[in-house]
């Protein structure tokens, strides 16, 4: 089992997001994903917001910069 992350700078966002959180469980990811969409994005905690969470899951490390967008 290796490492998997969320990354908020693939998701176009006003706040300009660069926060990538990584994990060794999908559990602990997921977990600390909707804390931040809490905290930061102002969105409520709902099934539906952990299904599209755990939708956007990638295994391995997040990259030092994003493809199209600025570092």
């Amino acid at each position: 089992m290796g490492r998997k992350f969320i990354d908020c700078r693939a998701f176009p966002s006003e706040m300009k997001c660069s926060i990538a959180i990584s994990a060794d469980s999908e559990t602990e990811l997921l977990e600390a994903a909707v804390q931040h969409a809490i905290a930061v994005h102002g969105h409520k905690d709902s099934p539906e917001l952990r299904g599209q969470l755990r939708g956007i899951i990638k295994d391995g490390m997040p990259p030092a910069t994003m493809p199209g967008r600025a570092a």
